[in-house]
């Protein structure tokens, strides 16, 4: 019977080898390059909270927030903006902060999780996180 626990235990940690990652709170920070590969975001912190913003675009500097919920702003260029704003490290995952989206002008509830150390899974969503889209950004080189 020991020895059925002891395979199953090895078995068990075998499996999981690579699927989990001790994550630091400071890894998600750099340069990210974005699924589409038309934008890049640099993750910074301020204080305890995790900010993003867009530091280039396929488009240029040149191209507009346009559809910008706040008219004042609709004028000033994309690359520059601040899309995440307000990021919690958990233990885990950064949450309990929003993701701006430049192309519909929607501002998003937002999770992002690390599973490999070059790879994040952002996760836009309007109240609960099952009623959303995630994204995959790779860190940029």
């Amino acid at each position: 019977m020991k020895k059925l626990i002891a395979l199953l235990i090895i078995s068990f940690c075998f499996v999981n080898a690579g699927h989990s990652q001790a994550v630091t709170k400071d890894a998600v920070l750099g340069e990210w390059l974005a699924e589409s590969k038309d934008g890049k975001v640099l993750i910074y912190k301020q204080g305890e909270k995790y900010f993003g913003k867009i530091s280039w675009g396929k488009d240029g500097p040149d191209k507009k927030d346009i559809k910008n919920p706040d008219e004042k702003l609709r004028s000033q260029s994309i690359v520059g903006s601040v899309i995440l704003k307000g990021f919690d490290f958990t233990g885990k995952y950064w949450e309990n902060g929003t993701i701006y989206d430049p192309l519909s002008g929607k501002t998003y509830s937002c999770t992002i999780k690390m599973e490999k150390s070059n790879e994040l899974k952002i996760r836009g969503f309007v109240g609960i996180s099952l009623l959303g889209r995630t994204t995959i950004w790779t860190r940029a080189k």
